[in-house]
């Protein structure tokens, strides 16, 4: 679903000169949420998070994408930016990152480390003294770890 909806709600966030970074879809009956990350070079604003609330309700609006009631946010990635896409992995090689998989790897389905970056369709992860590789596919969660 949330391919669909990049798919969907990229082009009219990007024609406001914002970067769509991802889309969250949480399925909970009547508390249903659909989060939108965007960014720009100059950060964001609650006034650009308005601007781009009004502009994809109208999209949802007409698509429809999604069945039943659900609350829509549009939010900055903030410090603890999530990852979505191969180029975000890319992107923020050699920093610290979370990661939570949906297949579990070792027994293990949460990990905590630094980045490595990459390489074709897997997440190379080094924690615990050693090097981890995951399926892209398989990350259900990525996000950075602020290091202050």
């Amino acid at each position: 679903m949330s391919q669909r909806l990049d798919e969907l709600l990229e082009p009219s966030v990007a024609a406001l000169g914002y970067e769509l970074v991802g889309v969250e879809y949480r399925a909970q009956g009547l508390h249903s949420l659909l989060r939108i990350y965007i960014d720009s070079e100059d950060g964001i604003t609650v006034d650009d998070c308005a601007r781009v609330s009004r502009q994809i309700s109208a999209v949802l609006d007409v698509e429809d994408p999604i069945r039943g009631q659900y609350t829509l946010e549009v939010s900055s990635p903030g410090a603890d930016r999530p990852l979505f896409k191969a180029k975000d992995f890319e992107r923020f090689a050699g920093s610290r990152v979370k990661v939570k998989l949906g297949i579990p790897v070792e027994g293990r389905r949460n990990f905590k480390g630094r980045l490595v970056g990459i390489r074709g369709t897997d997440v190379i992860l080094e924690s615990d003294d050693r090097e981890w590789v995951f399926a892209l596919q398989d990350v259900e969660k990525a996000q950075l770890v602020p290091e202050w």
